[in-house]
């Protein structure tokens, strides 16, 4: 009998080894930009790893491989993109030198967080003459701040379906992220109402959800087509059209040449405002929730 007892607990014993393994391990999550981990750290916690490969400071439309990037894909139980093709020029081949088919498009391992909101600005046809253009529409929709609600809840479904076991803690991140979040924006949104129906323009259309969600009238953009340098032709543009009067600002990322952007600044006794399009992209804004304070802070100081 006593035997008997000990081969049941022994079995329980070792029932219980062969489960622990699935939830002994933190979910690995990997996220092509930072504000993207910031979010998944939000709502994953403790319960997740999770890691980047581009750095806030890139251009996102063109960030150069690296061999790290590879090892990190290789072991990911999630990735996480921007989509709208975004990534386009980048991600595809770290995917195949990856060799992980738990996190390829189309598998349960993989999010386009594009797929949560509407884009902007989508084209009716595309070509070359168009510059740099993105098919699917604009895909910086992620910089307005109303759009952040939506990835987080895209992101708490996905942790859900893959970790359900603990599908309880991601819910109660999501609802404690959604309460700060709406603070936040009720803040961002007393601020930046001040800027309704004046006028910029922009190196990139980088700010244009931003713009859009505040009612801010972008005149012209420093690059005459998307991902093309500004022409001397093109700055002779510009500049009747802030010769006019009536422009604000001028909005400069921090990735692309200032240097258009600051002669037209200070021909035309403009101010530039520098923004980060991305957490890490200057120092202060280090997170989803700082990188917001960050853009109010510069635009409306």
């Amino acid at each position: 009998m006593k035997s008997m007892y000990k081969k049941a607990l022994f079995l329980i014993l070792a029932a219980f080894a062969a489960i622990e393994p699935l939830f002994a391990d933190k979910l690995k999550v990997v996220t092509t930009y930072p504000y993207i981990a910031s979010i998944a750290g939000h709502i994953g916690g403790d319960k997740i790893k999770v890691d980047f490969l581009a750095r806030g400071d890139y251009d996102p439309h063109t960030i150069v491989p690296k061999p790290s990037f590879i090892a990190r894909l290789r072991k990911a139980n999630l990735l996480i993109i921007n989509g709208a093709q975004l990534e386009i020029g980048w991600l595809p081949p770290l995917l195949k030198q990856a060799n992980n088919p738990s996190v390829n498009p189309g598998t349960t391992g993989f999010l386009d967080l594009s797929r949560s909101v509407r884009l902007i600005d989508v084209p009716k046809s595309v070509s070359r003459e168009q510059g740099d253009i993105h098919p699917d529409g604009n895909p910086h929709y992620y910089l307005d701040p109303h759009n952040i609600p939506l990835i987080a809840a895209s992101i708490t479904r996905k942790l859900t379906e893959l970790d359900m076991h603990n599908s309880a803690y991601y819910e109660k991140n999501l609802a404690a992220f959604n309460h700060m979040w709406n603070a936040k924006i009720a803040e961002w949104d007393r601020k930046l109402a001040s800027l309704k129906g004046k006028k910029v323009i922009e190196y990139h259309k980088n700010y244009d959800y931003l713009l859009r969600r505040y009612q801010v009238i972008l005149a012209a953009t420093i690059e005459p087509l998307p991902g093309i340098p500004p022409t001397s032709k093109h700055i002779e543009k510009l500049e009747t059209i802030l010769s006019k009067g009536g422009i604000a600002l001028i909005l400069q990322d921090v990735y692309n040449p200032d240097d258009a952007a600051r002669l037209l600044s200070k021909k035309f006794s403009i101010p530039m405002v520098k923004l980060p399009h991305d957490a890490g992209a200057v120092s202060e804004a280090e997170g989803i929730v700082s990188l917001f304070d960050t853009i109010v802070r510069r635009l409306v100081p």
